[in-house]
């Protein structure tokens, strides 16, 4: 395969969820001849090391995509009988400028009840040649329409910010910029597939991405020098010392991105938000949307990450003494608190410092002061440290972790395999709810067999 068709493939992996096994194997296919024989090697191993398991993966290599309105657009245009027009039915905007067009001459608008109809002459006067049928369906389909390109227009954000929260702003990378620098655009691969895989249900903390690989082909990169795009690397990478090397405009306007990304996420979380949830425990309770404000919180952290790193980068931590947002905690499930304290484990601090502090959304609406001094106090009443634990300062980087193959995991657990991985799956097994019927002679079988590799919660409390 040329490297120009790498290339592609990688690109198309920033978009979804490649596993960086998978990104190693483009990465030595492609570019091994300019690689280091360590280089080479190190790659070599991760290969092999992902091909001694299994070859395939019961995992989705994609996030979520929505359902766009192509249905929807086509029997629209040929009610409008505007077969000529172009429209990508996956495209809220578009979609909505189409519903735009063709309610205009029947005056409809959203939220119509349709008390008044237009007569036979004044959809004549308006162009229109339709009979009452015709009319009265076309009524009906806008109104679904738009009920329809709303939903699109959610789960488009939705999933826009859910690849923020994993992997910050690869999405403004452009294809002439990613194929313009190889060595960069590897690294800029490999790190986004490190930082989406999927977590683990443990009690221990998650694995820093940056590992070995991300390390090695980050000094690629370093050694290129000016040649480098650190703009690049900067979307998916942005600790101080990368943000160093923009210009200062390119460190103003990302700086910009990411407390626009800030503000809108923050407030998503306000209208997620109950105050029935208990802020010192953070267990899901109805009427909370976990799944929403889990991945808008990690979008809101990343952002909130990516801007304190570059208001370091620039010398700008004054900033910091008038307006100090503070982070947002994830929601948790009630059997993962309960694993955590009949081991032994206390609830995460930082929660506790979350508690504390005002609302992030009221901090950054101007409703609530929090500054750089009242996240400290906070920190201190905690007993954690501001600036190690990235309240208040750049997160501190982890140690660089050793290359471990992607896990097969089923709802956060670890499996030995692939295909009885999808039987568990199917079965309902660490979902929560109940094993299908049919399902309890396999699953107790394969539990027995050893199936699972992880630590499971109820093991940990049986103990």
């Amino acid at each position: 395969m040329s490297k120009w068709k790498i290339l592609q493939e990688l690109y198309a992996g920033l978009d979804a969820r490649m596993r960086p096994e998978d990104v190693a194997r483009l990465i030595l296919s492609g570019f091994g001849d300019e690689l280091s024989r360590h280089e080479e090697r190190l790659l070599s191993d991760v290969v092999q090391a992902s091909r001694a398991r299994y070859w395939g993966s019961l995992m989705s290599a994609d996030f979520a995509r929505p359902v766009g309105a192509h249905h929807q657009v086509e029997v629209l245009l040929r009610l409008t009988e505007s077969w000529s027009t172009t429209v990508d039915a996956a495209d809220p905007r578009q979609v909505r400028e189409l519903i735009a067009r063709a309610a205009d001459p029947v005056d409809w608008q959203p939220g119509d009840k349709f008390k008044h109809r237009m007569t036979r002459a004044e959809l004549k006067g308006a162009g229109l040649d339709l009979s009452k049928r015709q009319y009265n369906r076309l009524l009906r389909h806008l109104a679904r329409m738009h009920d329809k390109v709303e939903r699109l227009d959610r789960q488009t954000r939705e999933r826009e910010l859910l690849i923020v929260g994993r992997n910050g702003l690869v999405a403004d990378i452009s294809f002439e910029q990613f194929t313009g620098d190889p060595a960069a655009a590897c690294f800029v691969a490999y790190y986004t597939a490190r930082r989406n895989v999927r977590r683990q249900f443990t009690l221990d903390g998650r694995t820093n991405p940056f590992d070995e690989v991300a390390q090695m082909l980050l000094r690629r990169c370093v050694r290129n020098g000016d040649e480098t795009n650190w703009w690049m690397i900067s979307r998916v990478h942005s600790k101080p010392e990368i943000v160093k090397q923009l210009s200062p405009a390119e460190q103003g306007e990302l700086m910009g991105r990411w407390s626009a990304l800030m503000r809108s996420a923050a407030g998503i979380l306000q209208g997620a938000w109950s105050d029935e949830v208990d802020r010192l425990t953070m267990v899901v309770r109805r009427g909370v949307d976990s799944s929403t404000w889990n991945t808008v919180a990690q979008a809101y952290n990343t952002a909130r990450d990516g801007w304190m790193n570059t208001v370091y980068a620039c010398g700008a931590e004054e900033l910091l003494d008038v307006l100090c947002p503070g982070k947002v905690m994830r929601v948790m499930a009630a059997d993962l608190v309960y694993w955590h304290t009949s081991s032994g484990s206390q609830i995460d601090p930082n929660t506790e410092v979350w508690a504390i502090l005002p609302l992030p959304w009221e901090i950054i609406a101007g409703k609530a002061t929090c500054t750089r001094q009242t996240v400290a106090l906070a920190c201190e009443a905690a007993g954690i440290d501001p600036e190690l634990s990235g309240w208040t300062a750049p997160r501190a980087r982890g140690a660089v972790a050793k290359f471990e193959p992607t896990p097969e995991l089923v709802h956060g657990v670890t499996v030995a395999d692939p295909v009885w991985g999808e039987l568990l799956r199917r079965a309902g097994a660490f979902s929560g709810k109940e094993i299908k019927a049919g399902y309890a002679g396999d699953i107790a079988h394969g539990l027995a067999g050893g199936v699972v590799t992880s630590d499971l919660p109820g093991k940990k409390m049986a103990g």
